[in-house]
């Protein structure tokens, strides 16, 4: 479950969306990271405190403007505090953001992602990293006790990172990624690599979504407001594999038995998680597509 809300910046709104799903019953929230926005771990610290009885993920947090030990000590100490709640997931965001925005070069995003792995996953785990990378080197331990190790995820959407993944981590969280494109290539490429080494693989599909009678307004607003990843070359990339020509295609937008069939079409195709991003501009409507997810997952 996500939620767009218009009100990324509030931490008490925060809170309080997360109390607000958790007393509804949701499982687990997935968070956005965006280069603009409250440092999410830091408003997770608080929202773990304030609310119990549900999880949370990152979808996802960026790991080129944070070493792997830093990375390390921020999630162990997270996960203390949230009694295990917490999920991790990372990626390596867009050229757009390391380059233009940070300065760091986004070349070779494999190799990066591998040698950043080789160091946090040994110190997530209690053991000290000694990685020496071309792009990224770890070596050291950090002492956080009564620090469960959460699990990672990858963000990973072309067939290289899907390996890595499905070798490495405990899956995928996918976004602008439509049920033909999930149930022919990631989830194919993702759990084969994993099998290769004797592990299992999860896939976490997020896409908008809204329960409503007014299909064309929630189409013009899905457009205008996910335009962005109608141009970032990696969304591109999955939207023109499911033949979409926007994200407003790839939104879930209907009636309840409309949108349930799409929602049945993704579990069809091998997702294991679905992450709905409710973006109505009204409460009500977010939660008649709330009530609506709550009715298809029971």
């Amino acid at each position: 479950m996500l939620e767009y809300t218009g009100d990324p910046f509030s931490i008490d709104t925060y809170v309080a969306q997360l109390a607000m799903l958790r007393d509804e019953g949701f499982a687990r929230v997935w968070s956005t990271q965006l280069p603009y926005e409250r440092d999410l771990l830091t408003a997770l610290a608080v929202a773990f405190r304030e609310v119990p009885d549900i999880g949370v993920g990152t979808g996802v947090l960026p790991i080129q403007n944070q070493h792997p030990m830093l990375m390390a000590q921020r999630v162990l100490t997270l996960n203390a505090i949230a009694g295990g709640r917490f999920t991790l997931g990372i990626g390596m965001t867009h050229a757009a953001v390391t380059e233009g925005m940070w300065g760091i070069s986004w070349g070779k995003p494999i190799r990066r992602m591998n040698e950043y792995l080789n160091g946090l996953l040994p110190l997530l785990n209690g053991e000290p990293a000694d990685a020496a990378g071309e792009l990224v080197t770890t070596r050291g331990s950090v002492m956080i006790p009564d620090a469960p190790a959460p699990d990672v995820y990858i963000a990973a959407l072309g067939p290289q990172m899907l390996k890595l993944a499905g070798r490495r981590t405990a899956g995928t969280v996918t976004w602008m990624t439509g049920p033909q494109t999930l149930g022919s290539h990631i989830g194919p490429v993702i759990r084969s690599a994993a099998a290769e080494v004797g592990r299992k693989a999860r896939v976490v599909a997020a896409l908008p979504i809204s329960v409503t009678d007014d299909v064309a307004g929630a189409r013009a607003t899905a457009a205008k407001q996910f335009a962005m990843y109608g141009q970032l070359p990696s969304y591109r990339a999955m939207l023109d594999r499911e033949g979409f020509a926007g994200p407003e295609d790839a939104a879930l937008i209907g009636s309840e038995s409309e949108v349930s069939e799409r929602l049945d079409a993704l579990r069809d195709a091998g997702v294991d998680e679905f992450v709905g991003a409710t973006y109505e501009r009204s409460a009500e409507g977010r939660a008649r597509t709330r009530a609506l997810l709550r009715s298809w997952a029971g």
